[in-house]
């Protein structure tokens, strides 16, 4: 049974505003129809969405969109969602800095990550899922978190050797759950089954 909008906007089932990772003014070039196109990154749970745009509009790479449910300035309709691989080559060039964006952008969000996750079972914890995070380096974090907290990502840098650069850590996880090769999705929401592929 298809869960209604209200139902799958409390699961974190919709975006509100998303990011342009390519626009294609004409569409695909093996489109029947000609008609403007975009490529997004959604902010909440960066999900990747082709959407066509409002007659006479232009959007630049980079720039943030609202695609909610009330009324769009620029969007006129959210076409489908997207694998990785269904992404155009500019889309997939972008994509490392739109999700380094919504980081920033949200950075107390992604503290709370390192600051409060969890173990997944007996032998493996959630922040092992994170690149180049092995016992010894979890080890590491979890007795500086339980010190004191993590306030931002320059606090986490200095007080743990291995998250130097705790955003391209997230950036790449993000990316390899984006690409469905992961047991778990701690980052993003997974593509659904063909049965729900729905946005």
């Amino acid at each position: 049974m298809e869960a209604t909008i209200e139902q799958r906007k409390e699961r974190g089932g919709l975006e509100e505003y998303a990011l342009v990772l390519d626009y294609l003014p004409t569409g695909k070039s093996f489109s029947i129809k000609s008609e403007p196109l975009a490529q997004l990154l959604g902010e909440e749970k960066f999900t990747l969405l082709e959407v066509s745009l409002k007659q006479g509009v232009i959007v630049k790479t980079g720039e943030r969109v609202y695609i909610g449910r009330n009324e769009r300035d620029k969007i006129l309709q959210i076409k489908s969602r997207l694998k990785y691989n269904d992404l155009t080559e500019g889309a997939k060039k972008e994509l490392p800095n739109a999700i380094t964006s919504v980081i920033k952008s949200n950075e107390q969000k992604y503290i709370n990550l390192f600051n409060i996750a969890g173990p997944l079972n007996i032998r493996e914890h959630s922040l092992e899922l994170l690149p180049g995070i092995g016992k010894k380096n979890l080890q590491a974090i979890l007795a500086a978190r339980e010190e004191k907290k993590f306030e931002n990502f320059e606090d986490m840098s200095k007080r743990v050797a291995i998250l130097q650069n705790p955003i391209k850590l997230l950036v790449d996880r993000i990316i390899e759950e984006m690409k469905g090769e992961s047991r778990f999705y701690i980052l993003t929401k997974p593509y659904p089954r063909d049965d729900e592929k729905r946005y």
